[in-house]
């Protein structure tokens, strides 16, 4: 995936993209205000998921840890001020300035301990064998196609408790500790289980359908709230030479973007909760069934892109920003992302998906929007303290300055009503997080995919999907985890 958010920074305050870019507080806005609202659309402290799973098992030499620095009210992890810090970015839509700022506000604190910086897409194939090797860097953004598979991560113990980190006076303030600035859920989200943080998202990200209003205004439509008024929409689009939908086809696991809160909507939170507790049957519930009946309607009548299977990430965005496509399901990234093909009077919006009718649990509103852009600290790293000091400085007042910008975005400022509009009607789907692998490959390639591209009925998807959920289930060397 690209990058897997536009988002705001994780602190209360930020505002910004998700895989990608940052967005900007609006004058007068306060910045803590901003960020709470703005996280939810992927600035700062949020994700995206990697097409290959990551199997990193301990290996190999372990490197020499750095002796422990003295702790000061100026340096309060006790960074050894001479031991080298290594921090590895995923190079996404969020760009790499923001982390390149951070990265000399450290350099000048420590003038004496050298930093190697680099930026990849390849997060995975360029970090898994040093995971093996027991020579992992000191920070690591694991984000983008290539991210390293998180549940794993934690169940063959790979990583650092950020707990200290949390429990840590922020940059800016030193009666106000990490945790306190931060948005509500983001400390939550970093669990897997028991009270260990594992995890910190950097970018708070709403997921959902993209699509541009001057577009949909040239139809003369309002965004469908109903399935029925998204056909009717897609058959006036067509009839303007515009398709209905495009999606990153080589990833159809951007798909569930808008299909995941939709099951939702329409069936109930808990039928996402027993989704991620990989519990039997929960794939053959009636809210799936219709949700994916609805979507294999697209497909067959003809509303989605020709040639959207053979697309990826990039290409598919590029298409819609072009006007070949009126939605496309995708993160708040996007904006970012597709900041240099997108026309300046885009005016690039995000809804919450459509439902079915007035039958649906839950109202229309109802949006997923959690935490992206996951940095952790590997467990071998050789200096730690050196990661989560760098982490700390990206949290603070400055760094997340850098990544939000100074004004909202037209895409920033859709995300923050669509995240108010929709109160407490936000569903979390944890699948990504906790199981790469099945989310991504499985429902997504072998699944989703394919049933969008016409080569499966709903109903063959549903009986495959299910199938793939339970054979990970039964599988004992992956660590399971439940929604307390």
């Amino acid at each position: 995936m690209g990058s897997n958010s536009a988002e705001y920074d994780g602190t209360r305050e930020r505002g910004a993209p998700g895989r990608p870019t940052p967005a900007r507080p609006a004058a007068g806005v306060g910045r803590r205000d901003l960020i709470k609202r703005s996280a939810a659309l992927g600035l700062i402290s949020v994700p995206t998921t990697g097409f290959l799973s990551a199997c990193a098992s301990g290996g190999g030499g372990d490197q020499e840890k750095a002796e422990a620095g003295r702790k000061t009210a100026k340096n309060p992890l006790g960074v050894n001020d001479t031991a080298q810090m290594e921090f590895v970015l995923f190079d996404g839509g969020f760009g790499k300035e923001y982390a390149e700022g951070a990265v000399k506000v450290y350099e000048k604190a420590f003038p004496g301990a050298p930093v190697k910086f680099s930026a990849t897409q390849k997060i995975q194939s360029t970090l898994q064998p040093r995971f093996h090797q027991g020579t992992p860097p000191d920070l690591i953004d694991n984000s983008g196609a290539e991210q390293m598979d998180m549940g794993t991560l934690v169940g063959k113990k790979q990583l650092t408790d950020l707990t200290p980190l949390l429990d840590t006076p922020s940059y800016d303030d030193p009666g106000t500790k990490v945790r306190d600035t931060l948005r509500p859920g983001i400390v939550e989200m970093g669990r897997f289980d028991g009270e260990q943080v594992w995890i910190l998202y950097y970018a708070y990200t709403v997921y959902g359908v993209w699509y541009s209003q001057k577009a949909l205004d040239s139809l003369d439509e309002q965004y469908p709230e109903t399935w029925d008024q998204m056909l009717a929409v897609c058959a006036k689009a067509r009839k303007k030479g515009m398709a209905g939908w495009t999606y990153a086809g080589k990833y159809p696991y951007y798909i569930p973007f808008s299909l995941y809160p939709m099951i939702g909507k329409v069936g109930g939170r808990e039928v996402l909760d027993a989704i991620d507790n990989l519990e039997p049957n929960a794939w053959k519930h009636p809210a799936v069934k219709a949700c994916f009946e609805a979507y294999y309607e697209l497909q067959q009548k003809g509303y989605v892109l020709r040639g959207t299977p053979g697309l990826d990430h990039i290409q598919s965005q590029t298409a819609w920003a072009e006007g070949d496509a009126l939605f496309i399901p995708n993160g708040s990234w996007v904006e970012n992302e597709a900041a240099n093909v997108m026309p300046d009077d885009f005016d690039l919006a995000v809804s919450a998906p459509t439902g079915l009718d007035s039958s649906d649990k839950l109202p229309f509103g109802t949006i997923w929007a959690s935490g992206g852009e996951p940095f952790v600290v590997p467990a071998k790293a050789a200096n730690a303290a050196g990661g989560m000091e760098q982490l700390r400085i990206m949290l603070g007042e400055a760094s997340s300055r850098n990544f939000t910008g100074n004004e909202l975005t037209p895409g920033l400022r859709s995300g923050v009503a669509v995240l108010e509009a929709a109160g407490e009607n936000v569903v979390n789907p944890r699948l990504q997080d906790w199981y790469v692998q099945l989310q991504k490959e499985k429902i997504g390639a072998s699944g989703l995919g394919e049933m969008m591209a016409g080569r499966a009925t709903p109903a063959e998807t549903v009986k495959k999907i299910q199938a793939f959920a339970d054979e990970t289930a039964k599988d004992s060397s992956i660590k399971h985890y439940r929604h307390q």
